[in-house]
């Protein structure tokens, strides 16, 4: 099996080199950056996770996210010294996966970068679905779970891996009402936490500026207040 090619994205050169060593004693191969400006450059399809920090020169790590995920849907683990809630969801509003703060344990970095990877393999090559069953229609989109796009009105829509997830998931269960605990641990497949409502809440905002037609007022993901979500 090929080995999964991780991109640093890190102004110190310290801290590349670190986790250089510590991911490729794992066994995955790992590319470096030094600033925002040259991990854009490098991002592609051959990146299997970013690991950005925040706080760069020339283009900040949020920035970097935001054009990466024109060119990939690769998962991106922040790495960085900032922690509040706020800095979390700007994260995730800019594209993101998953959040690690420094100081950082090597045991949890290594863990998050594997779930991480574990998560996005699953989703790129899970078992080919039967071809009766590849479409899958919700008011003007049309799911591919073959090829697992999204389109709207015939044209692509760009989706990372969790906003996919979560269309998947809830336009394959149409009308049944997913609490956060059901759909974070299904989407995640991790444990739930309190703070995870608002990672959540974070990913269908995101997923609702890009499906539907008022995101403010949504009719395809609705809020079922004080129960979760549901797909119409």
């Amino acid at each position: 099996m090929a080995k999964s090619k991780i991109l640093m994205v890190d102004d110190n050169e310290e801290i590349r080199e670190i986790v250089n060593v510590l991911l490729s004693s794992e066994g995955f191969l790992v590319e470096e950056a030094k600033d925002g400006e040259e991990a854009i450059a490098k991002a592609g399809d051959s990146i299997d996770l970013f690991i950005l920090d925040i706080m760069m020169p020339k283009i900040n790590g949020y920035q970097a996210c935001v054009e990466i995920r024109k060119k990939s849907n690769a998962p991106i683990l922040f790495l960085t010294a900032k922690g509040a809630e706020s800095d979390k969801t700007l994260g995730f509003s800019s594209g993101g996966d998953d959040y690690l703060a420094k100081p950082f344990s090597y045991n949890e970095l290594t863990a998050r970068v594997k779930a991480l990877l574990r998560r996005y393999q699953v989703y790129q090559g899970k078992s080919k679905v039967e071809e009766e069953n590849r479409l899958l229609y919700i008011q003007e989109l049309a799911i591919d779970k073959i090829k697992e796009q999204v389109y709207l009105n015939d044209e692509i829509i760009e989706l990372t891996d969790i906003e996919y997830r979560i269309l998947d998931l809830l336009g394959s269960h149409r009308h049944q009402i997913f609490s956060a605990e059901h759909l974070f641990e299904s989407i995640w497949d991790e444990p739930y936490y309190y703070s995870a409502n608002n990672t959540i809440m974070v990913h269908i905002r995101n997923l609702r500026k890009k499906i539907e037609k008022d995101p403010q007022n949504p009719q395809i993901i609705k809020t079922v207040w004080g129960k979760g979500y549901r797909c119409d």
